[in-house]
This record gives C-alpha cells, sequence and structure tokens, in this order.
C-alpha cells in the first residue's frame, strides 16, 4: 500500500510517501518514496521536495492555504521532476495524518469519518494551538485527492493511554477532572512508540517483557517510562509544556510563578503562556538560541557561561526524569534516544548519562561518538547492567504502518 503521510501546522506541511504492507512491517522493508517540506504556506511558501534518487527540487510558489500545498506535493510525485515517484496521483491509496490530541476518546488511530471529525473538533479547547491545522489537513486532503480515498488520524497522545490514575491525575480538586478533563496526557506518543519498537526488535525482547526509558529530544522534549510495552509514565501533561527543558519552553515550573510574573512584568496570561512556550528554555536560559548546535559550539569556542548553563541544565532535568522513571519501574533494561539532540549530540547523551553509574551505566565513548546522523546502536559497554542506545525515530514511518493496519483491517500491537 502507499500511504501519504501529512503533517499540517500553522503555516506548514511535512509529507512522505511510504510503501508498506505486512511483509514490510515485519521485516523493516517499508519503502520510502519521497518527503519534503512546504514553509510560509499562505504566501510565496517555500519548499525543500525529495524524490527517487537523488531527485530534489527546492523553489518557492504562491501557495494560499494547506489545499494548495497538498495539490503542489501530489503533482510533483506524479511529474519528471520527482523521478517521478508514482505514475499517477491514483496510485496514492490512503492518507494517514498526525493528529496532536486524541484526548480520552481516541486511544488508538482511526479511519477518519464525519463522526471522528466531530470528535477531533471537541479536542480543539485541549490544543488550540495544533488540532485546528491538523483538521484543515484532513479536510484539504480529502477535497484533492477525494472523500472516499481513506484517511486515518494517528494521535500523539494515544500511546500515552495506559497511564495508570495515579500518574496521569493531578492533585487538585478531582471534581475539575471530571468536568474539564484535566489531566496529563503525554505527547510524542508516536516517537516513543516507533523507538520502543524497534529496541525489541533489535534486542528480541518480547514486548510484555520490556522496561525502558525513552528520551525524544528535539525542540520538544520528553521522557517516558514503558513497562510491559504500555506507557507507564511520561513527562509532558495536560500541555507539551510539562516536564524537560525543551527549545523554547520551560518544561516544569512552580505554577505560583504565573501569577507573580503577571503582577511583576504586567503580562496578560496569555503572554506568561506564550513567555512561557516560545522565549524559554534553551533559548530563555542562554539569552542565543534554542539550537543545541550553536550552544556547543558557543560553549566549546567562546566558553559562553549562559551557553553551557542552558546545556546543563537540560542535561541535570533529563538525568533527574531518568532518575524518577527508575524508581518508578523498579529499574529498567535500557536507556533509548531519540530525536533531534537524542540521535546527534553524543555529549549532550554523556552528560545526561554521567552520575548513573549506580545505576549500572557504562558509557563506550567510542560508540556514543560513532553514533550520530542516524547510526543506530548501543552506546553503553557489553558489561553495564542497564543499557543505553540512540534509536533514530521515525513518526512518519508509524504513521504508514498504522494506516495500513487501520484500512485494511489488520490487527497488530507495536
Amino acid at each position: 500500500m502507499i500511504v501519504l503521510v501529512l503533517n499540517a501546522g500553522s503555516s506548514s506541511l511535512k509529507f512522505q510517501l511510504v510503501r508498506t504492507d505486512l511483509l514490510c512491517i515485519a521485516n523493516h522493508l517499508d519503502e520510502k518514496l519521497a518527503r519534503g517540506t512546504i514553509e510560509r504556506i499562505g504566501g510565496e511558501a517555500v519548499f525543500t521536495l525529495r524524490g527517487r534518487g537523488d531527485a530534489v527540487s527546492r523553489g518557492s510558489a504562491p501557495m494560499r492555504d494547506v489545499r494548495a500545498a497538498i495539490e503542489y506535493i501530489v503533482t510533483w510525485l506524479a511529474s519528471a521532476e520527482s523521478g517521478p515517484v508514482i505514475g499517477s496521483v491514483g496510485e496514492i491509496q490512503a492518507v494517514g495524518h498526525r493528529v496532536v490530541h486524541g484526548g480520552e476518546r481516541f486511544q488508538r488511530s482511526v479511519r477518519i469519518d464525519d463522526a471522528v471529525l466531530r470528535g477531533m473538533e471537541d479536542m480543539i479547547e485541549l490544543a488550540p494551538l495544533h488540532n485546528p491545522h491538523n483538521l484543515k489537513g484532513v479536510a484539504a486532503a480529502r477535497a484533492v485527492l477525494g472523500a472516499e480515498l481513506p484517511n486515518v488520524a494517528v494521535f500523539d497522545t494515544a500511546f500515552h493511554h495506559t497511564l495508570p490514575e495515579k500518574a496521569y491525575l493531578y492533585a487538585i480538586p478531582y471534581q475539575l477532572y471530571r468536568r474539564h478533563k484535566v489531566r496529563r496526557y503525554g505527547f510524542h506518543g508516536t516517537s516513543h512508540r516507533y523507538v520502543a519498537y524497534r529496541w525489541r526488535k533489535l534486542t528480541l525482547v518480547a514486548r510484555e517483557a520490556t522496561r525502558i526509558i525513552t528520551l525524544h529530544l528535539g525542540n520538544g522534549c520528553s521522557a517516558c517510562a514503558i513497562d510491559g510495552g504500555n506507557s507507564v509514565d511520561t513527562s509532558m501533561g495536560f500541555t507539551p509544556l510539562e516536564g524537560l527543558v525543551m527549545g523554547t519552553r520551560s518544561g516544569d515550573l512552580d505554577p505560583a510563578v504565573l501569577e507573580f510574573l503577571g503582577v511583576k512584568e504586567g503580562l496578560s496570561p496569555t503572554e506568561v503562556d506564550s513567555l512561557l512556550n516560545k522565549s524559554s528554555g534553551l533559548l530563555g536560559l542562554s539569552g542565543l538560541t534554542n539550537d543545541m548546535r550553536e550552544l556547543l559550539a558557543e560553549a566549546h569556542e567562546n566558553n559562553d557561561r549562559r551557553a553551557r548553563l542552558a546545556i546543563d541544565i537540560f542535561c541535570y532535568r533529563a538525568r533527574k526524569y531518568v532518575g524518577a522513571y527508575l524508581a518508578a519501574l523498579g529499574g529498567a533494561d535500557a536507556i533509548l534516544f531519540a530525536g533531534g539532540i537524542g540521535e546527534n549530540a553524543a555529549e549532550v547523551r554523556a552528560q545526561i548519562l554521567h552520575g548513573l553509574e549506580w545505576a549500572g551505566i557504562e558509557v563506550d565513548e567510542e560508540a556514543n561518538n560513532r553514533m550520530v546522523g542516524g547510526a543506530e546502536g548501543r552506546i553503553t559497554t557489553h558489561s553495564s547492567r542497564l543499557a543505553a542506545w540512540v534509536i533514530p525515530t521515525d513518526e512518519e514511518l508509524l504513521i504508514a504502518r498504522d494506516t495500513f493496519r487501520v484500512v485494511t483491517g489488520v490487527e497488530g500491537r507495536y
């Protein structure tokens, strides 16, 4: 099955075209036919599209909305400019959509119909910055490719529906959960789920025997404790703001700080929210950038104190969560690193793991330094009681596989 995977944002659209089936899933032989990104939708959009072989298209074109962007993509896929990747648009057999929030209702990936659309609309108040754009992506795909073509929603929150009450409830009046569903939902579920599955395939550990901690470290960051193959705790909460230090998000914070800052700085609640989401984290601490690569360069080349401080706090917070989840799980078999930072910043991985020797961690420095640029493998010595691995995440591939499973009715657990 050829699946078009879409991730629609406010002014951007990411896509992959993936060929997958049961044999591909079982043997990790899925074929990635094309991928790309379109940004600045709504005006003169900028695109980078990659097709067969060395076929790469870069440029700009006017695109008024996400529908125009999808039209551009599918036309390009069937053109000589892409390879061509496909002979005609009719070869696309299904569309898989990344949807950020599924609330308590959507606990697994589902085929989109009118009832599902209404349910996704009900989730807008829980994810006002993301779900409306995801819905526009669904509407645009149906308009461009036809309403009869299967569309599947894959929810970031779905993997975390197995959290027990003791992990997802906040210690606030219980009726607030009953009335407004204020609770921990967790995010990055597709990433945590994929890397856990991939680790099991590499190590031949059964799903039911899996006891690991996964760290998705990118511009957004989260940790997840996985027991028996299920998510049992995760660092992001009611929104993606809670938990680890991130590129521009503060992570964990005393709630009293919100009112204090509002009074002292004369900020509205919306402005405080924006401060914590867009001007904090690595950017706020360093005063320089939210890019870990640039911070590492500043720390080494210019001995910048605040760059080093931002890195230290980032790593310390991640190590604290690892320690907490080791306690919650009663120990673990592995720590998995994923995401742009987790997959490429060997120094950051080493700093997070430093101080966990008591848990049986022995970092293999050579292996750790080698695991960059998409490499996959173990970064601790074979004598380590607790292993650490780098597993490059592939959320688009998981979305394609889920789309295949939902459309064909094939059952399976990752």
